[in-house]
């Protein structure tokens, strides 16, 4: 792909998140002399990296470190490096935060405990009364334009240096200050109230004279407080009791994690069994709580009663608390509270998103020190040209305060009310409904992007899984052939009627282990047949019964008390059953099982019922279940049947863990590849049964495991594993995730737009590749390079040579090899990962696709847009320039922590091609435009000085300067927000225009020189043509250039406007206007009588015309001969 670029070797000792975290320049100083790695021929074996493995550890440490530091390096940006350091430093040491420990937790008794732990109150605001003003200026001045104005106002103070009137200078100042603090002090105020409101919500306490309503700011650790259904948890709880029969309740999570599934808690037991809620009080128990962490999916503490013979201990895990901000979805609970305020998971997991700051602002502020230098520079001509005769000093700050208009102070304001349109504007957009625009200060970075890294799961899919495939090993069954599934498991739970009256009568459900017996009038039908039969429907029942999906009534009544089977039959089929489960596969599976007749109808903690195609209900105990985590990828339940007591262990899991757990097979793997390049989500369902006395074995081993407070998960994983071992494969599922609408046609819009997009997934190689081919990220005929797993140095270099000799292919790279890559070659392999059409990154973790995000910023410069809709993209969405949230399946939390949130993959392709590209033509526009304004002025004050033997006297005093700013030309050119260059259905059929912007020629040194020759151009002509054309008075030279000038950016504003909006029409004659009427009041500044004489007219018409034809004349001939593309296109 590059065969030029040399592959230099990183040191292996440094560790990969050195490789994050530092800054650019330290990373690479820690290279070898260059490597002659490259020179090794490829198919060198992996035992010569080895044998020189040693060498890599004999880099000089001082040369390195004298490469690091020095006076160049000082110099060159380390005095900001020492800085930032030192004021880190200090913020440290004044903001020592207090070490957070375990604790344990009487019932009941927060005075017991032995620390003094943080008020439970929410506190969202930035500022209090006494820091608001002091904050707000502080950001404000940091920046080099406010804080130049505050400077040049504050000298207005000083008598030799003041200019004109005071107002002048501090009427656009205080302006600017005011409308920003207004601001602020609304967005605080609204910060207050809503934290006001969450504070004073009451709950119930439970206390020894019974219940006392309690505010949510005055809750403790040790309180037991009482949660009603739909009420938020206020703070961290362990789940003592339910009013739920089952002993469990539901709770929603979409504001904690993003996800929309209820999730489902266990009370403790011993708490749950006792017979009154004042019993609490009765008993001398407590809660030993590890010490408050970040991660909202795991917990380990215990409970403790004391008061009984034996001391009962109880273990606690995840499934046993309640984060505060979830909300109760069923019953009343009470907790214990453990956690509150500052050390819940909420707030923990809380952070604070730093200021994104547009491509745009930062150019901007490069063009308004280069004016600030300008302004000096032309300062010392004047004092130079005076000859530094006299206070020279004096004089020379003068003539900086004379010429501060250079730098417009009406630039910042502009722009922001700009960005505010814009964001209006994308939001009224009929054609993307429900887009939000959350961060108002970066809509040009959408019209800069050149890379898109976005989701897959919930993205680019719809996160609506579809039971696709069954395959047994010697038989596969697909959507067409489900109906002989059905008719299989028809006939495995059919019997005589004698029996089933029988089964009726006594109301107890029939044996389903062996359906074959009493099938007599199958008898003759042949072995095989028989023998699929009985797999299929030990498969099917293996997916009915694991897994963590519970049926939800909405409109049912005390089903599980309904004593005869007839009506609990009834009750069951009832069409309001709905499944919840913390994913979208197992309820896909549960809904399947439903649809070929064996349906789950009811589940407890203790059991789970299964209702049969000839309307038995079948029982059976769950004696216990391993969630599903990431690091096991594997889920597993022991289940009891009730009619025969048998105990059988069935797991299922991804194919990688599920493969050494089940019994030698010759076609597993094959079948996994097979159903992941048709794009499907595969499962393996296994199952082992189990003897009364290896059960009895497990348990004890399994309980004294969760008891230990040291390597709990450790210890529990490694008991577990004992079970799983020769496990009998049953079968492997195959779920498809649907495409969003219109994936396709939007992701070769914007591959026509010349964006390179990265699909970052936690999903595995096979499914990420059959998504990209799908979707058409990566086209038809292209190539694709999957990168080889690798695992050290050696086997990195060698794939990244396979890799440089590949030319327009897409890569496919897994997580693991990524980060293999990145220790060694991070440099090279981002460098040809960039000349890639499209890369897959398959295996992510969410900090994965941060770092990613981090390194395209590092090495390429280009601006980086991520998407995604679920808490897993929230950390790659808030690393990225612009951050783009979908309301999808998985919750708001992407949409909320985003900078844009959209409600469908394919408004991407507008917000970018029309919204992203006027509002980073318009900013453009309008910014250089008021530069031109405040140019122009100083362009006519170093002229007027100049005449008049550079005296430091203002051309224009008091109103005309603040008018000029303000009422005559403000709505013109603030009316260059309207302007568009080509209509929005052109720019979403030629998507190559946006390429042109990612360039960045509409604001760069070149066309800004052009507005400076047009400014020192017409400032000059205004000037000495009123200079030329006077007769008596000097009030005539400035009512003669200050009209002129003021038609001239009239016409400036039409000269630069493409397309015309009656707004802009309406602007223009407003500002002309209201400077006629303004005339009246102006007699300490204009001759009024002068003004009404024709004289006056054709004086200002000739100078006006002389400033503004050569430019409408440049701009015909330009159009003609060398039109930009967006005109050829709509000609």
């Amino acid at each position: 792909m590059a065969d030029s670029i040399p592959l230099n070797s990183m040191r292996k000792g440094s560790k990969k998140v050195a490789y994050y975290n530092t800054p650019r320049h330290s990373r690479y100083s820690l290279e070898d002399e260059p490597s002659n790695l490259d020179e090794m021929p490829l198919m060198m074996s992996e035992e010569g990296f080895e044998n020189d493995e040693s060498d890599y550890h004999t880099l000089p440490r001082a040369r390195a470190n004298q490469r690091q530091r020095g006076l160049g390096w000082l110099l060159m940006g380390g005095w900001k490096i020492l800085c930032g350091s030192c004021c880190d430093c200090l913020a440290r040491m004044c903001r020592r935060t207090k070490e957070l420990k375990a604790r344990t937790v009487w019932l009941g008794h927060p005075e017991k405990c032995e620390e003094k732990y943080p008020k439970n109150a929410i506190k969202n605001q930035k500022y209090n009364f006494f820091t608001f003003v002091p904050g707000v200026l502080y950001q404000q001045f940091k920046f080099f334009l406010n804080l130049y104005f505050l400077v040049v106002a504050c000298s207005q103070f000083v008598p030799s240096l003041k200019i004109g009137y005071l107002y002048t200078y501090w009427a656009p100042l205080g302006f600017v200050m005011a409308v920003t603090m207004v601001r602020e002090a609304v967005d605080e105020v609204r910060r207050y109230q809503r934290d006001k409101e969450m504070n004073s919500q009451l709950y119930s306490k439970l206390t020894v004279r019974g219940k006392v309503q309690v505010k949510s700011s005055d809750i403790q650790v040790g309180d037991l407080i009482i949660v009603e259904k739909n009420q938020r948890i206020p703070a961290d709880m362990i789940f003592l009791r339910t009013s739920e029969k089952t002993g469990s309740c539901f709770i929603r999570t979409d504001q904690l994690d993003g996800e929309t599934d209820w999730k489902l808690k266990v009370a403790v037991v011993c708490t749950q069994r006792l017979p009154a809620l004042g019993d609490l009080f009765s008993i001398n128990a407590y809660v030993y709580a590890q010490k408050p962490q970040l991660d909202i999916h795991s917990f380990e503490g215990n409970f403790t009663r004391e008061d009984g013979d034996p001391q009962i201990h109880e273990s606690l895990s995840i499934d046993h608390t309640l984060w505060a901000s979830t909300i109760v979805a069923s019953g009343t609970v009470i907790g214990v509270v453990i956690y509150t305020g500052k050390e819940t998971r909420s707030v923990l997991n809380t952070s604070s998103p730093k200021n994104k700051v547009g491509l745009l602002d930062l150019e901007l502020n490069r063009l308004t020190k280069a004016l600030f230098l300008a302004q000096v520079v032309l300062s010392i001509v004047m004092v130079a040209l005076q000859g530094f005769v006299g206070p020279w000093f004096r004089n020379l700050f003068r003539f900086i305060v004379l010429f501060s208009y250079i730098i417009p102070i009406s630039l910042r304001v502009n722009l922001d009310m700009g960005k505010s349109a814009y964001g209006w504007m994308i939001m009224k957009d009929e054609n993307i409904p429900g887009t939000v625009v959350r961060t108002s200060t970066i809509p040009e970075e959408l019209g800069r992007l050149v890379y898109l890294l976005t989701d897959k799961t919930g993205t680019l899919t719809q996160n609506e899984m579809i039971f696709k495939r069954l395959h047994l090993g010697t038989v596969s069954y697909g959507t067409d052939t489900m109906d002989e599934i059905q008719s299989h498991i028809g006939q495995s739970y059919a019997q005589p009627s004698s029996q089933t009256q029988q089964s009726n009568s006594s109301n107890s459900s029939s044996p389903s282990r062996k359906p074959q017996p009493a099938q007599a009038p199958k008898a003759a039908a042949p072995k095989v047949r028989r023998s699929v039969s009985s797999r299929i429907h030990e498969a099917v029942k293996a997916i009915a019964l694991c897994h963590n999906v519970t049926p939800v009534y909405e409109s049912r009544a005390n089903g599980e008390t309904e004593s005869t089977a007839a009506e609990a039959d009834q009750d069951f089929s009832d069409d309001n059953r709905t499944y919840q489960a913390s994913s979208p596969d197992e309820v896909a599976l549960v809904r399947w099982t439903e649809s070929v007749g064996l349906t789950l109808v009811n589940r407890d903690l203790t059991s789970l019922q299964l209702k049969t195609p000839a309307g038995q209900v079948l029982t059976y105990y769950i004696l216990q279940i391993f969630p599903f985590t990431s690091e096991s990828k594997r889920m597993g339940i022991i289940i009891r049947e009730e009619t025969t007591g048998d105990i059988t262990f069935y797991m299922k899991g991804a194919d990688v863990a599920m493969a050494s757990i089940v019994q030698y097979n010759d076609w597993l793997e094959e079948e996994c590849g097979n159903m992941a390049r048709e794009g499907l989500r595969t499962l393996v369902v296994a199952k082992k049964s189990l003897s009364e006395e290896q059960y009895t074995d497990f348990e004890n081993r399994y309980n004294q495991a969760k008891l230990s407070i040291h390597d709990r998960a450790l210890k529990v994983s490694a008991v577990v594993e004992s079970l799983e071992r020769e496990m009998e494969l049953l079968c492997l599922t195959g779920v498809e995730d649907q495409l969003q609408a219109d994936v396709r046609p939007t992701l070769e819009l914007l591959r026509n737009a010349g964006i390179k997009i990265w699909m970052l997934t936690g999903d595995k190689l096979e499914t990420a590749t059959c998504i990209a081919k799908s979707s058409h990220l990566v086209s038809r005929s292209q190539d694709i390079h999957v990168f080889r797993s690798v695992s050290n140095r050696g086997e990195a270099h060698l794939e990244l040579n396979a890799f440089r000799r590949k030319h327009d292919c897409a890569l496919v790279i897994s997580g693991d090899s990524l980060e293999v890559c990145l220790r060694y070659y991070e440099h090279e392999f981002v460098e040809l990962a960039c000349q890639c059409p499209a890369v897959v990154c398959c295996r992510c973790s969410p900090t994965q696709k941060a770092q990613i995000v981090h390194l395209l910023k590092q090495h390429t410069a280009n601006r980086t847009c991520a998407i995604g809709d679920g808490g897993n993209d929230v950390s790659m969405i808030q690393a990225a320039d612009c951050g783009i949230g979908i309301e999808g399946k998985e919750g708001k939390q992407a949409s909320l922590a985003a900078d844009f949130s959209i409600t469908q993959f394919k408004h991407i392709g507008r917000l970018l091609m029309v919204h992203g590209r006027n509002s980073y033509k318009r900013s453009a526009a309008l910014g250089q435009f008021v530069m031109h304004r405040g140019m122009i002025i100083s362009t006519m004050q170093a002229v007027f000085s100049s005449i008049f033997y550079f005296a430091s006297v203002p051309l224009y005093q008091g109103f005309l300067m603040v008018g000029y700013s303000t009422i005559y030309t403000m709505f013109p050119v603030f009316s260059l927000v309207l302007d568009q260059d080509v209509k929005p259905e052109m720019a979403l059929l030629y998507p190559e225009l946006y390429k042109d912007l990612t360039k960045g020629r509409s604001l760069s040194f070149k066309t800004f020189l052009i507005w400076v020759l047009i400014s020192i151009y017409q400032g000059g002509i205004l000037m000495y043509g009123a200079l030329v054309m006077f007769e008596s008075e000097f009030v005539h030279v400035v009512a003669i250039s200050f009209t002129a000038l003021i038609l001239t950016e009239l016409l400036m504003v039409a000269l630069n406007i493409r397309t015309w909006h009656w707004l802009m029409v309406l602007a223009e004659f407003l500002s002309l206007g209201c400077y006629i009427a303004s005339l009246a009041f102006l007699n300490e500044y204009f001759d009024l009588g002068f003004i009404t004489t024709p004289a006056f007219l054709w004086k200002v018409s000739v100078i006006t015309v002389v400033s503004c034809l050569p430019l409408y004349i440049i701009k015909y001939l330009k159009r003609k001969f060398s039109p930009p593309s967006y005109s050829k296109l709509s000609s």
